[in-house]
């Protein structure tokens, strides 16, 4: 198994992730790599909560331009977590 922290790499804040903190769900960036359960697993030894379910999502890539010149923005790969009712996670009370 991997480290949690080459797993998760980031929360996801916005208007809308944080809404979803109300039902017990969080948003994580993860590696474009991972897989359900090495998600789960991730969250539950880094946090010590029980995750119910792990929703994955690709995030698809974003054309940019700059004047004349065109790019893409990375595509990358995005986690909901439900966590069991009740429970959250330390540090995200206040976002």
């Amino acid at each position: 198994m991997k480290h949690p922290s080459d797993i998760l790499i980031q929360p996801v804040i916005t208007e809308k992730s944080v809404g979803l903190q109300g039902a017990s769900k969080y948003v994580f960036k993860i590696h474009p790599k991972a897989t359900k359960t090495e998600v789960k697993e991730a969250i539950e030894n880094k946090f010590g909560v029980d995750v119910v379910k792990v929703n994955i999502i690709k995030m698809p890539t974003k054309p940019k331009r700059l004047g004349r010149f065109e790019g893409k923005r990375p595509s990358w790969k995005k986690a909901i977590i439900t966590l069991k009712p009740g429970e959250t996670l330390k540090g995200f009370e206040g976002a």
